[in-house]
């Protein structure tokens, strides 16, 4: 008679005799401080619960090349003790050790779910709520590359990125040694245009943030998996075309024989000009300007709006289930920031909206945490701007907008709140009515070299910059005063396009 199989939930420390009937989900090699080689793996039964495995040196030379990722095999007997991992990877309270006794004879078992990821969700990080001990599967688009470090004597690689997952939620991620090395050698690629999206497993949560752990991370980008491909088709059209860009701080530390600096950067293929010049824009037009944020426009839909969990997309009717245009069918929409600050220089003032992903990343909380705390405190009221909000007022951003002269409003794509970089942008790049075309054409980097710098990173030793720049959205933009309008296109104004460069400028000087 053959001896049934048990259930991984089941697994406890009173028998060895155990036979399980599982998939391989995940197999890593471990070296310790002692430079002895072990593996651990992760097995899952056909209800889906899973436990981690060790396999000791001892028995290595015998498994290591049997064992394959997602193969589905017949495991008879083994060890089992507390799981007293340093980092666990599964919630079983146990781990599996493999015996001298131990069989396994690879077998095809349809009945066991196929290899999947855990994905750990990006508000829960933002809000603490993770175990210590515990490696979790994260994915998420690039929205900025913010922190490059070389391998110098005492420092090891490290890129530092900024993932958003598709709520809004953006978190940091550091990508140490060959993660970082292998990061930097597919952006340097010139054949990978448009967005990144990364799926990062074992990753360890510390205070917000993410990084890969020593051992058992694996690091796929952009590849034809279909968690991955999912997740891009789900991205905003716009977002999906952009090549994510580096912040002023990592830009400042770029080696890549770039000429250009961080500001240069900044302002490429933007025009650069003061806010009393806005209502003179008659077309959509990318623009960079120093402003001051000053108080809350406030509208009849106060600070928020009910979207899609997985999408930015507006819900018809908050109260009801609807299904948006990214697929996902939702039962209860969450609030989403959208905010709408007036913002001065001198006598101009213009509204600029602030969209969720950026208010969240600024804030470091969601409009759904925030919300749901407020409403905990027995304040209801949708159109009660919370305390929290000030953090945006009050400060001196360099703003590089989307101006779209029809909606009355600027959309905010990135901005820069270090002193230094706001006065070299307003000194030497804002330009005031009464310059000449001449005089604007010698504040634009030479647009040739400078996308083809632009497009390298290469690792640099220090950071010490304490820019701070946030890519957002590209949504609707900017409101301006009424005033003359003029054609900005008659001096070499052009449209900001994800795929197309602009066009070369011949500018005349003004008679």
């Amino acid at each position: 008679m053959s001896r049934k199989v048990d259930s991984v939930k089941d697994i406890n420390d009173s028998k060895e005799t155990w036979r399980l009937a599982v998939r391989i989900i995940d197999v890593w090699s471990v070296v310790n401080n002692k430079g002895i080689e072990y593996l651990e793996m992760i097995v899952m039964d056909s209800l889906g619960d899973r436990i981690q495995v060790l396999i000791r040196h001892d028995h290595l030379l015998k498994w290591k090349e049997v064992i394959k990722e997602n193969m589905t095999c017949i495991i008879n007997n083994g060890s089992v003790y507390n799981n007293d991992f340093q980092w666990k990877v599964c919630d079983h309270s146990k781990k599996f050790v493999f015996l001298g006794g131990t069989t396994m004879k690879a077998i095809e078992l349809q009945n066991i779910p196929p290899k999947g990821y855990f994905f750990k969700d990006f508000g829960e990080i933002l809000q603490g709520k993770c175990k210590t001990d515990r490696l979790e599967d994260i994915i998420g688009a690039v929205s900025e590359i913010n922190h490059i470090q070389s391998n110098t004597p005492g420092k090891k690689v490290v890129v530092s990125v900024v993932l958003k997952d598709l709520k809004g939620n953006c978190i940091n991620c550091n990508l140490w040694e060959i993660y970082g090395s292998k990061f930097l050698a597919y952006y340097n690629d010139p054949k990978n245009n448009g967005a990144i999206v990364i799926l990062l497993t074992h990753a360890m949560v510390k205070d917000g943030q993410v990084s890969n752990a020593w051992s058992g991370s694996k690091l796929l980008i952009n590849e034809d998996i279909p968690e991955i491909q999912d997740f891009m088709s789900k991205l905003p059209t716009n977002e999906q075309k952009e090549k994510p860009t580096q912040s002023a701080k990592s830009l400042s530390n770029w080696s890549g024989g770039s000429q250009y600096s961080s500001v240069e950067r900044f302002v490429h293929n933007a025009k650069c000009m003061s806010l009393s010049q806005f209502c003179k824009i008659k077309h959509e037009t990318l623009c960079v300007t120093v402003a001051t944020t000053l108080k809350f426009a406030v509208s009849k839909y106060g600070w928020f709006y009910y979207g899609c969990t997985r999408c930015s997309s507006k819900a018809p009717n908050p109260e009801k289930a609807y299904e948006y245009s990214c697929g996902q069918k939702v039962e209860q929409p969450i609030p989403r920031y959208k905010i709408e600050i007036y913002v001065s220089n001198g006598e101009s003032k213009y509204r600029f909206v602030f969209w969720d992903s950026k208010c969240a990343a600024i804030l470091g909380i969601t409009a759904e945490f925030m919300h749901n705390s407020m409403v905990e405190n027995g304040e209801d009221d949708p159109m009660v701007y919370p305390d929290e909000l000030e953090m945006l007022l009050n400060k001196k951003i360099t703003f590089r907008v989307k101006v779209q002269p029809t909606f009355s409003q600027a959309s905010v794509w990135k901005l820069c709140d270090d002193e230094v970089f706001v006065k070299e942008i307003e000194n030497d790049y804002i330009v005031e009515d009464n310059q000449s075309k001449t005089e604007y054409a010698k504040l634009v980097p030479n647009k040739e070299n400078l996308e083809t710098s632009a497009q390298t990173l290469s690792v640099s030793g220090e950071n010490d910059s304490k820019s701070i720049i946030l890519m957002t959205p590209a949504k609707d933009v900017v409101i301006a005063d009424k005033g003359e309008e003029v054609d900005f296109e008659a001096f070499g104004a052009t449209q900001l396009s994800g795929t197309k460069p602009s066009k070369k400028l011949k500018i005349e000087s003004s008679s």
